[in-house]
């Protein structure tokens, strides 16, 4: 890896650190199992509309026991709003049954316990890692992949390719908030079709990558 990207990489992350001091996981919750449930519910789905519905959902349901034992009508409807119900109501029902029956109803803490369940992947993974058990990840959700394409910090469209660039450029102490900080600024600033790129702090640094050759659809 060329130093000068990994010390542009270092400046960016600084000014993002100094516009996000207080960058968190926007979805609620109260233990690591609230925040699976969440995170799940969040493909294709805004944080906000979660938070919404998670906590009447985890009223109703307040432990893996719950929701693997949960009637999946009466599941799909009490997440209905979020979208993509019936596989999500799936997925939930099915990765809180292998909680109960392989993992004493406890999320586990690593990355290799994750990954097998349904409807986690490595984003999901690293969301709950680092923020429930406080083991840095990077988090390529749609904002981490447009923003480190833009910044030119990967070349990459593949989320675990692009996770790997990230983690060869950013300390591992600082993957998790550096993960929420970029997220911020993709919803706040660096938007899909019109990023702000006039008003960005960060913009002396980041090479706009497709943004001027796509005029029409900044």
């Amino acid at each position: 890896m060329k130093e000068p990207l990994k010390e542009r990489a270092a400046r960016l992350h600084r000014g993002l650190a100094k516009l996000y001091p207080d960058a968190h996981c926007e979805l609620e919750y109260a233990d690591p199992l609230q925040l699976l449930v969440a995170t799940i519910l969040s493909a294709q789905c805004t944080d906000t509309r979660v938070n919404m519905v998670t906590p009447a959902l985890f009223a109703r349901y307040p432990d893996a026991q719950a929701f693997a034992d949960a009637d999946i009508g009466e599941l799909e409807k009490a997440i209905q709003s979020t979208g993509f119900f019936r596989n999500k109501a799936k997925n939930i029902k099915a990765c809180c049954q292998i909680l109960v029956e392989k993992h004493g109803g406890q999320v586990p803490g690593t990355m290799e316990d994750l990954v097998p369940l349904p409807g986690i992947g490595r984003k999901t993974a690293n969301v709950i890692l680092g923020n429930a058990f406080g083991v840095p990840g990077i988090t390529v959700d749609t904002h981490m992949r447009r923003l480190s394409q833009r910044m030119g910090l990967t070349k990459e469209d593949d989320p675990e390719k692009i996770e790997r660039d990230l983690m060869e450029l950013v300390p591992m102490k600082d993957w998790t908030l550096f993960s929420h900080r970029m997220i911020f600024h993709g919803r706040r600033v660096c938007f899909a079709r019109k990023p702000e790129c006039a008003d960005c702090v960060l913009a002396k640094d980041c090479p706009r990558i497709g943004v001027e050759s796509k005029k029409g659809e900044r």
